[in-house]
């Protein structure tokens, strides 16, 4: 559809069917670049998961079907449904497409935690490549907490008021691109928070990962703030030449995006706490195992008194086996 001329855009956007419940869950178009990098995203995750399961390694399940469903299925409901077909006529479809992308799309990628699985599943040189790339200057830069939340932000600011949308809905491979650059932006702060390997500093732990979540769920916020409150309208010369007979107001049409990015926004920071929360606390748990583990192999059990068994000495109360000040007092009082 985007790369169409102009006049005959203008045909087809006007001749698009009202926008009803029914059709915003059966109206499905084809976005080949689209399927093809869920295809390969999904291709190489399922690569990894089998070579694990072939050496006998085991694989959460539930870490397989988030990245399938809610990471790969958010990037084909945002490039393929409804919001595809009607994102050239309406700006609140394209306004939750940008938002998918940019924040649902990252967090289920992350929650299946590509990064350790490609660690794990790699030949050991490879998976030594992999782990110096995350170590990498450019990626730690690109990583850093309040650099990629900067990037997130100031991606979608730029997308919106700049010509960078305006000109994506003319151009059909910068339309592609843009959607590219929404995914990518969302990843380099979700999945380095995310994942078991260490994409962080030493410092982001697991309550300063959860501090970092809760402030980039109030900054999500702003961009649909802005935009729901904009007085100029976004893109207002294509969506005034192109809106549909059966929705002409193109100001509640922004107003309705705007409104749909804080949702999303707010909705989205909710799980992401939830996950870091659930780590957290696994985490605490795996080395409280292993320090009862360190404990138990390391500590040796005390000699016995001469002439005293070591079962007589375990069950005598500590007063009758210490020698200070309180042990003694007590004893006098039990006579």
């Amino acid at each position: 559809m985007t790369g169409m001329p102009l006049n005959e855009m203008a045909m087809t956007t006007a001749s698009l069917p009202e926008l009803t419940t029914g059709r915003l869950l059966s109206s499905w178009h084809l976005d080949v670049p689209a399927l093809l990098l869920v295809l390969v995203l999904g291709t190489l995750y399922g690569w990894g998961v089998l070579r694990l399961r072939r050496r006998d390694e085991p694989w959460p399940v539930a870490r397989t079907a988030t990245f399938a469903l809610l990471g790969l299925g958010t990037l084909v409901v945002a490039t393929m449904s409804a919001l595809a077909v009607y994102d050239h006529a309406l700006f609140w479809p394209a306004a939750v497409q940008n938002v998918l992308l940019d924040l649902i799309a990252p967090l289920g990628l992350a929650l299946g935690d590509p990064l350790h699985l490609a660690v794990r599943a790699l030949p050991e040189r490879a998976s030594g490549r992999v782990r110096r790339a995350m170590t990498g200057r450019v990626v730690r830069l690109l990583t850093f907490p309040l650099v990629s939340t900067a990037l997130v932000l100031a991606t979608e600011l730029t997308v919106y008021f700049t010509p960078y949308f305006a000109t994506a809905l003319r151009l059909g491979w910068l339309h592609e691109l843009m959607y590219l650059h929404l995914l990518l932006a969302g990843t380099l702060f979700v999945v380095p928070v995310l994942t078991h390997e260490g994409a962080l500093p030493a410092w982001c732990t697991h309550p300063v990962r959860a501090a970092l979540v809760f402030v980039d769920g109030i900054i999500d916020a702003v961009p649909g703030i802005v935009v729901m409150t904009h007085g100029t309208l976004i893109a207002g010369a294509w969506y005034l030449h192109h809106a549909p007979p059966w929705d002409p107001d193109v100001h509640h049409d922004q107003q309705l995006g705007g409104g749909a990015m804080i949702s999303i926004a707010e909705l989205v920071a909710l799980p992401f706490l939830l996950a870091i929360l659930v780590q957290w606390a696994r985490t605490e748990r795996a080395q409280s195992v292993a320090l009862d583990r360190r404990l138990e192999t390391e500590l040796v059990p005390a000699a016995p008194a001469p002439g005293q068994t070591a079962d007589e000495d375990r069950v005598r109360p500590w007063w009758e086996t210490e020698d200070n000040e309180v042990a003694q007092r007590i004893r006098r009082q039990h006579g």
